[in-house]
């Protein structure tokens, strides 16, 4: 087994061949229409796993996940200072935005002052934008959505920015040879602890490489977002440290340029903790959250929390329920936020008048690790 998918050493172990839990049911009335199964875990600071249901190790994609830290790279290069960048520009660019006028104005900015031309961009403009008012917008407009549009426009930037400022070509920066991609996939090796040539790697569907982890360890990448100089040990983690402080500040900072102001779990939950969690998804119904020291009570330390949906959980219902209970579970969520938090916690459909008709009810425990060992 490649180093990078190895199990932690622990007491616990999912039974083999097991189904996972179920996590989350779509009830119509008395009906249950649907059932989601899938896997929770919290680590600690330390890395040690607290909290599970399901299987902590699972192997899952990172997908969009992956996105914070491969931005190390672009900042440890020099090139956020070169092209004078600011905290909502470097979230935009760890994002995965809902193709609204204000990521578009933004990353407009970024290639203008750069001097680079947005059709540098390989990411495509397949199913963009994601918000719908947006895309309802450009149609009754007669106005193609352009590449800027799409959730990885920032994400690909990043990549065109380093090749810019290193002098490595640009034009096929989007290559997994290409040595932007090469940056990238070093600084995922030294968040994870892993040797580079361990990675387990896939292209993801804008094109760019992404990488599979046990969900334990997406967990604790999350909980070294979340506080990276608290959660440093080795001299290699306290290098990194620096870089993943901006761009958890600049995520948390700016959290509608990391998803969108309509209806973007990643947006709310971060609106609803302000300064105290930086969440960030993935495709696929996966979903991880880094909590900063404080963020589950008075003098608690940092944490990593990662969900997966094993059926992909294509309208996001579920994956929302189960983060929001989750979090509500290990003591993030007073009861106010937990209120403010009610659309994302229990997902509502509504009948043509606008009467709720159903509603995604989750219905997990977070058990304790040495409960189930």
């Amino acid at each position: 087994m490649p180093s990078a998918l190895k199990k932690s050493p622990r007491r616990f172990r999912w039974p083999k061949g097991a189904a996972p839990p179920v996590l989350v049911e779509m009830r119509r009335g008395a009906i249950v229409e649907s059932r989601h199964r899938g896997h929770v875990v919290q680590v600690g600071q330390g890395g040690a796993i607290e909290r599970a249901v399901g299987d902590p190790e699972v192997v899952v994609a990172l997908r969009s996940s992956v996105k914070p830290f491969t931005l190390v790279a672009l900042l440890e290069s020099g090139a956020s200072e070169a092209f004078s960048l600011t905290p909502p520009e470097l979230a935009v660019m760890a994002a995965s935005h809902s193709g609204e006028d204000l990521h578009v104005r933004t990353l407009q900015a970024v290639f203008r002052r750069a001097g680079l031309s947005q059709s540098l961009l390989a990411c495509g403009t397949a199913g963009m934008p994601v918000d719908e008012v947006t895309r309802l917008r450009l149609a009754r407009d007669g106005e193609s959505p352009g590449p800027l549009r799409h959730m990885c426009s920032g994400f690909h930037a990043a990549s065109i920015l380093l090749s810019k400022h290193a002098g490595w070509p640009v034009q096929d920066y989007w290559r997994p040879e290409h040595a932007s991609q090469r940056a990238a996939r070093d600084a995922v090796a030294r968040v994870f602890a892993v040797r580079d040539r361990d990675l387990v790697t896939a292209t993801d569907a804008c094109g760019l490489p992404t990488y599979a982890f046990p969900l334990a360890s997406v967990a604790r990448a999350y909980a070294f977002l979340a506080d990276p100089s608290g959660v440093a040990v080795t001299a290699a983690q306290r290098a990194l440290a620096p870089a993943l402080e901006r761009v958890r500040d600049a995520m948390m900072g700016a959290p509608e340029m990391v998803a969108g102001t309509r209806d973007r779990l990643d947006t709310a939950l971060m609106k609803a903790l302000p300064g105290r969690l930086v969440s960030k998804g993935g495709a696929e119904a996966l979903v991880a959250i880094g909590l900063r020291p404080g963020a589950r009570g008075d003098g608690s330390a940092a944490a990593g929390l990662a969900i997966k949906i094993e059926d992909g959980d294509a309208r996001g219902r579920a994956t929302h329920a189960a983060a929001v209970e989750a979090l509500a579970q290990i003591g993030a969520l007073a009861p106010a936020s937990l209120r403010g938090l009610a659309g994302f916690h229990r997902p509502p459909v509504f009948d043509p008048q606008g009467v709720p008709a159903g509603e995604a009810v989750p219905g997990f425990e977070l058990a304790p690790i040495l409960e189930l060992a």
